[in-house]
């Protein structure tokens, strides 16, 4: 099946997530078409879940799952560098994010705690592609934050004075390791490269409701177990910075200019973040693109910037 392809980049059909904290950003400054009216958080571009999977949108391929290219077809798709990898599934997750309000502040778990919470560890990178005047982010506990003043804060309900905001701009991102507090603000449009992971912990969700009108969950002793409290007031990479604009052992992430060629044969990974023509395939704003190991090399970008995405 994959030996026959034509030299164009696969796509695949963004999964749309409701969320509490969710808006519009993806139909006015994406272009995209919602489902329905209401808000709308996160976009799922590039997913290997048992409950939502990424679809090829296009092409000879069409209609494939990317747990079936990964499982099936891993060393024509993914190429050899990749073909033994030990990863059921595909080890990446790829999403666009509407930040229209605040988000719960959060951890993630670390590989070594994980399992014994029945959950996956999680390390992600957010890239800033929209920024609201006065827009923030939290990240990182706040210098001198000891594991007992910030459970006094949170008894209080105080816990955003422990943790460390910084303003991003457009062009900027922030690594964030398992174990790092976080929370993203409102008014924060952000394309997020993360490891194939669907755990996160609240510890604080600004005594707000769901959209069911019940408070939601919190996972407050989880929380104190995965919360690396000597993580303090991390920086941003900013923009002139250069690449990468990431990198942990799951994943690197490169921001590259329009008109650019890539960087090398095989396999290559790219989300869009302008529109791009990429081998007479148009790739809108925060799609993700792949480029088959076993076609030839792949040709230059056109357009505006994209990232590249290395596992």
């Amino acid at each position: 099946m994959t030996t026959d392809l034509p030299a164009a980049p696969l796509t695949f059909t963004p999964r749309y997530q409701t969320r509490v904290w969710g808006g519009r950003l993806f139909e006015t400054a994406l272009g995209r078409t919602l489902p329905d009216d209401r808000p709308y958080g996160e976009s799922w571009e590039l997913s290997d879940r048992p409950d939502c999977q990424s679809v090829v949108a296009t092409g000879a391929l069409a209609g494939t799952t990317l747990h079936d290219l990964w499982s099936r077809h891993r060393r024509a798709i993914f190429g050899d560098a990749l073909a033994n990898h030990p990863a059921v599934r595909f080890p990446l997750l790829v999403k666009a994010l509407d930040c229209a309000d605040d988000l719960s502040i959060q951890v993630h778990p670390p590989a070594a705690i994980a399992p014994a919470l029945a959950g996956e560890p999680k390390s992600e990178m957010w890239h800033f592609v929209g920024v609201r005047p006065g827009a923030r982010l939290y990240a990182g506990l706040r210098r001198g934050v000891t594991r007992d003043r910030f459970q006094a804060a949170l008894s209080a309900g105080t816990v955003a004075e422990c943790v460390h905001a910084l303003e991003p701009a457009v062009g900027d991102s922030l690594m964030v390791h398992s174990g790092r507090l976080h929370a993203l603000g409102g008014g924060l449009l952000v394309f997020e490269i993360q490891q194939n992971s669907d755990t996160t912990y609240r510890v604080f969700d600004w005594n707000r409701v769901g959209l069911d009108g019940r408070p939601r969950q919190l996972h407050v002793a989880e929380s104190l177990r995965c919360i690396d409290f000597d993580d303090f007031e991390p920086d941003l990479h900013r923009a002139a910075d250069g690449n990468p604009l990431a990198s942990c052992t799951h994943f690197r992430v490169d921001r590259h200019p329009g008109a650019t060629p890539v960087p090398s044969s095989g396999m290559r990974l790219v989300m869009a973040v302008d529109r791009l023509s990429w081998a007479g395939t148009v790739i809108a704003p925060g799609s993700v693109a792949l480029w088959p190991a076993c076609l030839p090399p792949a040709p230059e970008i056109g357009g505006g910037a994209w990232l590249e995405i290395v596992v």
